[in-house]
């Protein structure tokens, strides 16, 4: 037997065990109890208590993953009370909801976050479908539509975009992007179902960003454009840029595209074969700037790992995942937020609980095709 096989073999093993098929049900149990109360609202306790539009979208898209659809309704409900002014089909999400300098509870940004919004419409339509709720697909298509008037742009000589927010990530000619908001799988599914919207444009576009995001093999957290100077990534990636990772792990391979984003990210491949624990900050020229990444780090690069059948780095960063697992199903002491959002990601995708084909439709182990 070859050794890669054996080594893949050993990791699905592992997988499968300890950390394997009772991990993400364990996990998502840990994860509600921990961080949401009963109004369903997802708390960040590491943020002053803060809700954000990214931390309901995400858990939505965690509630199908689970069958769990008693919680997902509550997340919407609050969602839409809270953030949208009651009412999702007319309002894009408010992104941040927090107690304000006079002690009382309620928005404090009322811009909208867009991966939080394609994340939402997303979460929706594929619930459309598997629940059979007409309810939900026309909210999805509601928020759909408000992204592609409020939160695209073209760029000169290049095409359309997603920006990161409705409003402030234009001044003058220079766009703001942020490449961690543009998981490619879920622009191919937007282009199916709503052919005639922008999403095809965007989706088309990825690999190219993301390449223009890394140009030493690291993404980084944001990517700048303007007519004049073209594409300028910023000077760092971090906490936002560790989930392109991610996204591109989850990606089925015959996803167009994929194979070009993968390999703009090389770096961090590089990194691991001589330090086991990825790093927390790098420099766009690909200098370390803090060697010591989280725990979830370790999580949100297991899907990437596997998808280049790096099965040694793999089984390195679930070790030390596992290393840091707690009877509560959660990871990290303390666990925190956001860790927990790419372990849910990262773990639910090696275990099979959700897919994504190659035309980025969902695929679940409660209702897999």
């Amino acid at each position: 037997m070859k050794l890669s096989l054996l080594l893949a073999l050993l990791v699905t093993v592992a997988v499968e065990t300890a950390c394997g098929k009772r991990a993400w049900p364990a996990l998502w149990t840990g994860y509600a109890g921990r961080f949401m109360d009963d109004q369903v609202r997802v708390i960040d306790h590491d943020a002053g208590e803060r809700s954000t539009s990214e931390a309901q979208a995400y858990a939505m898209f965690f509630a199908l993953v689970a069958n769990d659809r008693p919680r997902f309704d509550g997340l919407l409900g609050w969602t839409e009370r809270n953030l949208a002014s009651g009412d999702l089909q007319l309002n894009l999400p408010a992104w941040l909801w927090g107690r304000g300098s006079d002690s009382q509870w309620a928005v404090l940004d009322p811009n909208s976050a867009s991966d939080a919004d394609v994340w939402m419409a997303y979460a929706l339509l594929e619930a459309g479908r598997a629940w059979n709720e007409s309810r939900y697909t026309s909210l999805g298509r509601a928020i759909a539509s408000r992204i592609a008037s409020n939160e695209t742009a073209e760029l000169p000589n290049f095409g359309v975009v997603l920006l990161p927010g409705a409003k402030g990530f234009r001044q003058g000619e220079v766009y703001r992007l942020n490449i961690s908001y543009l998981p490619l799988q879920l622009f191919v599914r937007l282009a199916q179902l709503d052919a005639g919207g922008p999403w095809r444009q965007i989706a088309e576009r990825i690999p190219a960003l993301v390449q223009h995001s890394a140009p030493n093999g690291y993404v980084t957290d944001w990517l700048e454009f303007s007519e004049h100077d073209g594409f300028k990534p910023s000077a760092v990636g971090s906490f936002d840029a560790i989930r392109v990772y991610l996204w591109a792990g989850m990606l089925d391979p015959a996803t167009p595209g994929r194979d070009a984003v993968l390999q703009a990210l090389s770096g961090m491949t590089t990194r691991l074969r001589s330090n086991a624990v990825p790093p927390a900050k790098v420099s766009s020229a690909g200098r370390i700037i803090d060697p010591n990444g989280p725990i979830g780090f370790s999580a949100a690069l297991l899907p990437y790992l596997a998808a280049l059948r790096e099965a040694k780095l793999e089984g390195e960063q679930m070790a030390r995942l596992r290393s840091a697992a707690s009877r509560t199903g959660l990871y990290g002491t303390p666990a925190r937020y956001y860790d927990q959002n790419l372990a849910l990601f990262a773990l639910g995708a090696l275990e099979r609980q959700f897919w994504f084909d190659a035309n980025g439709a969902l695929n679940t182990r409660w209702n897999r095709p």
